[in-house]
């Protein structure tokens, strides 16, 4: 019997428990039953996970254990819980990605990242909630419900992997997977105080696409969208990505494996010597006094680990709808229309998107302003080893709200509190987000690092290196 108590086992990161159980001094059994416990004290009040795979994940802990005590080699995530956003296919557990289309639809098989996942020896705990389709940086839809932040149950966690952020700061799981086509998975990363990162465009394959695979395919999300973990240490994500990454055949865009040890990165990280630049608002975007300050602080920290850090601008004009055109540039929104007038289709950024009436031009005209983009930042990025940002132009906002309307005293449009994680996806460089501090009401604040095209590294070292002086994962289970 184990001598960790169940609240101990829910505070160790993912890292920890697959450690302790080779060490044999905890068994897979153990790690499931703990994160079970913490889900039944406290999904009733989050509603992070929408569907709990006991039955599932008690099978595999088992089985798992036998693996065990038979001596037999172990994966990396031996035995420890993983929560998958309901966007990502899972075999025989139910995925709805957030909508009455598919509220009863159960994947003949797994996405990639899943599978690897399982092959290394990770547990798939249940799926996590989502906003229908991924379409909102909140998580909230007519499946399931909404969805509430941990560290102010009358905030918004984010989105659209809210669900995976919710779970990972409490404790339910050590590690959660998100999806990120316009900062999905660095948005509730920040909103909840946690590590999100999102490797370089095509480095962790996405296969099949979210929605049922059996659709058009060819999502106008395909070119922007990442799959990547969320977690409350750098190590952890850095342990999922390198048993995610690598291609494969059924993702066009996946790219070659390149040798980059995502975990390596993290022992003993040094970014002495890095040239660093800080923009605080890119130049054009309206930003949170606080957020404002929180980054700035933080940004100052990389002076402190030995870098040269100046403030610098890229220089490129707000791509909001280059991106938005981007989205509704999609194969599948004649199947959408369809369910939408026959009242399937609730989420109203995506009742926007198909209502409007889209030509040519206005797709031609967004790969133009994506081309000037991917221009700009890549230029920018000759001078720079990183780039560093606030993640959100604002803290987490009222559980009732889409989006601020105003902020710093400018009125703005829906997606501008967003201002810095879409345009990432729109070029693909790498990027993660780490904690920059708390507001003075307790409500997390992160700070961006944008890496070069296809540095996935430099952003996981910087990220440890920060982490190893901002000890940001000490501040576990927040008052529910």
């Amino acid at each position: 019997m184990s001598s960790y108590t169940e609240s101990e086992i829910q505070q160790a990161n993912g890292a920890e428990q697959a450690r302790l159980i080779r060490e044999r001094a905890i068994s897979p059994i153990d790690a499931v039953d703990a994160a079970l416990s913490r889900i039944e004290e406290l999904n009733s009040t989050l509603n992070a996970f929408c569907v709990v795979a006991e039955e599932q994940a008690k099978e595999a802990a088992q089985e798992a254990e036998r693996a065990v005590e038979d001596g037999e080699s172990l994966g990396p995530l031996h035995g420890v819980p993983v929560g998958i956003k309901d966007l990502i296919a899972t075999e025989g557990i139910r995925t709805t990605f957030g909508s009455r289309m598919y509220e009863e639809f159960i994947p003949d098989r797994d996405s990639v990242v899943v599978q690897r996942i399982k092959d290394a020896g990770g547990i798939v705990l249940g799926k996590t909630n989502v906003p229908e389709f991924g379409y909102q940086g909140i998580t909230d839809n007519e499946v399931y419900g909404v969805t509430r932040n941990p560290w102010d149950t009358e905030r918004t966690p984010g989105g659209s992997s809210g669900g995976s952020a919710a779970a990972v700061a409490t404790g339910m799981v050590p590690l959660a997977l998100g999806s990120d086509g316009g900062g999905s998975v660095r948005i509730p990363a920040s909103f909840c105080g946690l590590y999100g990162v999102k490797a370089a465009y095509g480095r962790v394959p996405v296969f099949p696409e979210h929605r049922d695979p059996e659709m058009a395919g060819g999502s106008g999300w395909e070119s922007i969208e990442h799959i990547g973990p969320i977690t409350r240490t750098v190590e952890d994500s850095a342990l999922l990505l390198d048993v995610m990454a690598g291609p494969h055949h059924m993702d066009r865009h996946s790219l070659p494996d390149d040798g980059t040890s995502f975990r390596g990165a993290t022992v003993e990280p040094n970014v002495s010597g890095l040239r660093v630049a800080y923009s605080q608002d890119w130049g054009y975007a309206a930003v949170d006094p606080t957020v404002r300050e929180l980054t700035a602080e933080a940004a100052r920290t990389f002076e402190d680990l030995g870098c040269t850090v100046e403030e610098a601008d890229p220089g490129f004009d707000d791509p909001v709808g280059a991106f938005t055109a981007t989205v509704a540039n999609d194969p599948d929104l004649a199947a959408l229309r369809a369910a939408h007038d026959r009242g399937e289709i609730d989420e109203p950024v995506l009742v926007d998107i198909l209502e409007t009436e889209w030509s040519a031009e206005d797709f031609t005209e967004a790969k133009k302003d994506r081309q000037a983009l991917n221009i700009a930042l890549r230029r920018f990025m000759e001078d720079y080893d990183l780039l560093l940002t606030p993640t959100l132009a604002v803290p987490p906002f009222d559980i009732d709200s889409p989006g601020p309307t105003d902020i710093e005293g400018r009125e703005v449009e829906l997606f501008h509190w967003l201002s810095f994680t879409f345009p990432i996806n729109m070029t693909g460089h790498p990027a993660a987000t780490v904690p920059a501090g708390w507001t003075d009401d307790g409500l997390p604040v992160g700070l961006q690092l944008i890496g070069p095209h296809l540095d996935d590294a430099v952003v996981v070292e910087a990220s440890a290196a920060y982490e190893a002086v901002t000890p940001w994962h000490d501040q576990y289970f927040p008052e529910v």
